[in-house]
Formats: C-alpha cells, structure tokens, sequence
C-alpha cells in the first residue's frame, strides 16, 4: 500500500481554539486533573466542541495496555485506578449542564474486571448529580469477559458503544490484541442484556486501505449483531510511528455512504471526514433525533427527570 504525503486536503483544515466557554471547559477539566479523549487522541474537533462546552471524558488514566497502530494514547504500564474519578466526572458533567455525556476509557487489560467496575461506578455518580443527562459509555471490548460487560450495563448506560474501527482484514494491524468478531460480540451481548433499553453504536475510519466490498461487509456485521448507530470518519496519523494514511476520502463520498448506510438499516448515521464517535458539537448535531426519541422514551421511563 502506498502512503500519501504528509499535506492534507483542505476539507481536514480545523479552526484553532478559541473562545470563552474553550477556556472555561479547559480550567474545569485541568482544575479536576481529568483526562479528555480530546486531547489524549488529539481529535480535530476538539477546539469546536471545548468552545460550545462539550468534551468527552476519557477514564482509568491516560495510559493504555494497548498499542494500536492508530492510536495516540501513550502505551505503558497504567497507574492505580483514581477512586475519585467517578466522582470528578460526574461533578464536571453536572457543572457543564451536559445533555448529553460520553465516556470514555483506555484499555486497562491489568486490571481482572478491565475497570468495568470503575465505568459502572462513573454511570452512577453522574446519574445522581445530573439526573437529566444521557450517558453514552465508549468502552474496550473488556478482553471479551462477559460478566465485566454486565457490570457496566447493569448501570444502565443510555448508549453503549464501541468501535469496531476498521475492517475485519485489516484489525489485526490497526488494533493491537483486539478481535474483529469478539467486538461484534461485545456489541450484540450489550444489546441483549439491556434490551429495548440500550442504544449500541460503533464506528468506522477510513483511509486505512479498506475495500468498498469490505466496508459495507463491515456495516451489514453491526446491524446483523444489533447495532443501530454507525459513524465513519477519516484516519488522521497522529505521528509518524503511527500506520499511514492510503487515502483521504472525499466529503462527497462521505456522503454517499451515509446514504447507503441509511438505506441498508442503520437508524442513524453521522459520515464525513472530521466525525468521530464522540463528536457532539451544537451546529452539526448528528444523533440530535435520537437522543430527542431517546430522552422522551427515558423520561417517559421515569429514568430520567
């Protein structure tokens, strides 16, 4: 496969950050010593999301046991978990008047329940101090044990997701010690302990050398193990020890494979170059319908108030 130059489309160009309510969402997270997916996977979007006060909270640390091939968490033997943490998010969240939180996690293979204790415990402390928000957990595939996916869902997160990332023949490469069919299990094993109760969603990025044929191989997979949310964005290399970009997909064809998506049954789909699954901005509201079907359902549940 040959690797593109290092210079980028103009469609990747981002807008640096700025703004009050930046450096407010910037002094909370400091302030608390907690850890952002936004900043730790240097995500494009993050000047975009920090000034309309939203961010994604990235738990159990800032170092992963995991060293995919596209990621840029540092790789090293993690910490102790913070038992404060669950708390400090749920306090930004609830400081933040956040409709709608994701959470996120490094892989933590050291641990016997793979924090799903710690996750399960964040889910709860933010149902108690915001009671109004939506909780979307982003999880590892917990080494494929199913009684530390029940932790988590027993706290009943509103959307479980976890990201497939790319297709089956190229997982091997792009995600170190993970299994392409072990997360579609995780996926379709978190529906069926929460069922009608739990949205599951997953995502996909491009660029990475994958066929057309297997792309869409890979979203009749998600739907056929129950997932209803799909995200594609584009693979940016964070470095240069990171794997390569082979393509930049044009925002045109983005936009067909939403449509193709949508037409093959996903309930929802968020396609285009800068997406990524926790990308929540006020403009471009992705998910907006359902999370609105999502928070009538719950309300009506009495789940929420």
């Amino acid at each position: 496969m040959k690797e593109l130059p290092e210079h980028k489309p103009a469609w990747l160009k981002v807008k640096l950050p700025k703004g009050r309510a930046f450096s407010e969402v910037q002094e909370l997270v400091k302030g608390n010593a907690l850890v952002t997916v936004c900043e730790e996977a240097m995500c494009p979007n993050r000047g975009e999301c920090w000034s309309h006060g939203t961010a994604t909270f990235m738990m159990c640390g800032d170092v992963c046991t995991r060293a995919c091939g596209f990621c840029a968490t540092r790789t090293a033997r993690p910490e102790a978990l913070d038992p404060e943490e669950p708390r400090k998010v749920a306090d930004a969240v609830a400081r933040m008047h956040l409709r709608h939180t994701v959470i996120t996690m490094v892989t933590r293979d050291d641990l016997p329940d793979g924090a799903s204790s710690h996750i399960a415990a964040t889910i709860r402390a933010i149902r108690a101090a915001s009671p109004k928000t939506i909780i979307e957990t982003l999880t590892s595939d917990f080494n494929g044990k199913e009684e530390a996916l029940a932790v988590v869902m027993d706290a009943r997160p509103h959307i479980f997701n976890h990201n497939v990332e790319t297709v089956e023949r190229l997982t091997p490469l792009v995600r170190f010690r993970a299994q392409y069919r072990r997360s579609l299990h995780v996926l379709q094993r978190a529906g069926e302990m929460a069922p009608g109760m739990v949205v599951t969603k997953s995502g996909i990025m491009l660029g990475l050398g994958e066929t057309r044929e297997e792309l869409e191989r890979t979203m009749d997979d998600l739907l056929e193990h129950g997932v209803s949310v799909l995200t594609m964005g584009q693979y940016l290399r964070p470095s240069a020890r990171h794997l390569p970009v082979i393509r930049y997909v044009h925002p045109d064809e983005f936009d067909e494979l939403r449509e193709l998506a949508l037409r093959k049954g996903f309930r929802h789909v968020a396609s285009g170059p800068l997406i990524r699954s926790s990308h929540h901005d006020a403009n471009f509201r992705p998910e907006q319908d359902i999370l609105d079907a999502l928070e009538a359902d719950l309300a009506h549940r009495g789940e929420i108030n």
